[in-house]
Order: structure tokens, then C-alpha cells, then sequence
């Protein structure tokens, strides 16, 4: 019995007890996912009265970085992106944390045909961007990291190992022109403002995280001026597969399952609009 939840707050939109069910009863085992409001602050306390008939936890901000101050075992991954999505129990009823989501990027893009080569733009500067940075890590010729504060830049930092990395301007606009993949990493609404500054033909990628709301203003606009995207749905399948397995310590057929979890997430988001 594969007993889960996702973490977070705002939590009540999140698709992940769907992804995680549709994947538990294609694997065919029993399970219960569901979804826990579990605000900043309050992370330590849940997990040390939640019990011991966990399988773990799906972490989503703002708990992604509050967790690593108290978990026993950090993998060196998360410890590093300082960011951690996903928590197993072990026999002492001690809390692992790692992360699905670097592996989640590279999957997203490989589900597309396509990589983190060449020139990467990253919009934002938190845990999520510190974990795209890391996908394109060694993978990309150039990393260029578009914030507005330079107030985490050494976290950032110190997720880049191999790549060329800079920090640029908020809406430095000939970046959009060049670069070869860009990766919105920002909250809801904070990429509206860059929508004017996409360039009129667009021959990168756009990779947005959020799926809501579903599409995004950007994402929508990028695709409507011709551009490739890629959307936030895909990244929460592919890090949820990796969950999945690390849950059930089942093998999990990727090529298969993504799709299926796909067309029930569409479903689940409805039309675009």
C-alpha cells in the first residue's frame, strides 16, 4: 500500500494526486496520494507528528528549502540546488530528501526531442531555477540567469559546475533572440511583463514550469509567434515518475507512462483558453 501526499500551500490546484493514482493503478498497486496545506514554518511539525505509515512525501513550495534544515539525510543533488522535492521515511522514522526535479527538466526535454544544448536562458532566481541551472549543467555551452536581485546569486553559483554561467539584466531583450532554450522559472504573472519582448519570429525553446494558469501568458504568447514550447504539465509528469518509483520501488516505463499521465492532465486543465 503506497501511502503519499504532496506538501505545500497553496496546495488545493496541485495535479499530482491525479499523476501519482493514474501511475499507482497502472502499476497496479494500491494507493492513497492526496494533498496536505502545510505552510512555510510548519513543515518540521507535520513531519514530526505525522506517523510512520508514510511512503513519503511530494514537497512544493515553499517547503523545497525548509526541509533540508532538518531532514537527517540530504542527498548531495538536493544538497547542492539547495532544494528538495521529495521525502521518503526510513526505519528510524528519520526524513531523506532529494530531488525529481533536475531529472524531471532533462526528461521534459527529452520528450520533445530536445536538449539543453547550446545557450540556455533561466528567468528567476529560486529553488526552481536553481534546479534548471543544474539540469543544464555541463550541457549547455552558456548559462545566463535573468533576475532582478543578485540577492541569491551564490546559490546559484554553486549549482553550476561545468557550464559558463552569467547574471543579466531583468528583460535584457537580445536574449530572447539568441538564446537557444529559455526557461521560465518566475511565480504566476511575473513573466506577463517579458511578453513584449519576445521577438516577433522566435527560434529558441520556451520552457515554462507553471501550469497554472493553464497556458500561461507567456507560454501562450511564445507559441503563438511560431516558437517551440514546452509546458509545466511535462515537468510535473516526469518528476512525478521519478516519485513514483522512489515510492513504490516499482521500475516505472517512462515512454509509456508519461503520455498516459499527460492525457489525463490535459483533461484535468481543460481547455486552453
Amino acid at each position: 500500500m503506497i501511502k503519499a501526499a504532496v506538501l505545500g500551500s497553496p496546495i488545493s490546484h496541485s495535479l499530482s494526486p491525479l499523476l501519482h493514482t493514474i501511475a499507482y493503478t497502472e502499476l497496479g498497486l494500491e494507493s492513497e496520494y492526496t494533498r496536505i496545506d502545510v505552510k512555510s514554518g510548519e513543515l518540521k511539525n507535520f513531519l514530526e507528528n505525522c506517523g510512520s505509515t508514510w511512503s513519503g512525501f511530494s514537497l512544493t513550495m515553499p517547503l523545497k528549502e525548509e526541509v533540508l534544515d532538518f531532514s537527517t539525510n540530504v542527498s548531495p543533488l538536493a544538497a547542492r540546488i539547495r532544494s528538495a522535492n521529495t521525502l521518503i521515511q526510513n526505519p528510524l522514522q528519520t526524513w531523506n530528501a532529494s530531488t525529481t526535479d533536475v531529472s524531471g527538466f532533462t526528461h521534459a526535454l527529452s520528450a520533445h526531442g530536445k536538449d539543453a544544448g547550446g545557450d540556455v536562458l533561466i528567468i528567476g532566481g529560486g529553488a526552481t531555477a536553481r534546479a534548471a541551472v543544474s539540469a543544464c549543467d555541463g550541457v549547455s555551452s552558456r548559462i545566463s540567469v535573468m533576475v532582478r536581485s543578485l540577492s541569491r546569486a551564490n546559490e546559484i553559483s554553486n549549482s553550476v559546475e561545468f557550464s559558463d554561467l552569467e547574471f543579466v539584466e531583468w528583460g535584457d531583450t537580445k536574449l530572447f533572440e539568441t538564446a537557444d532554450l529559455i526557461i521560465s522559472t518566475v511565480p504566476e504573472g511575473v513573466s506577463d511583463s517579458l511578453v513584449k519582448k519576445f521577438p516577433a519570429k522566435p527560434a529558441g525553446i520556451f520552457f515554462d514550469v507553471l501550469y497554472k494558469p493553464w497556458p500561461t501568458m507567456a507560454l501562450k504568447a511564445w507559441s503563438d509567434l511560431g516558437g517551440q514550447v514546452v509546458d509545466g504539465l511535462d515537468l510535473l509528469i516526469h518528476q512525478a515518475i521519478d516519485q513514483v518509483a522512489i515510492f513504490s520501488d516499482h521500475y516505472v516505463e517512462r515512454t509509456s507512462m508519461a503520455p498516459l499521465m499527460r492525457r489525463h492532465g490535459l483533461k484535468a486543465l481543460g481547455p486552453s483558453t
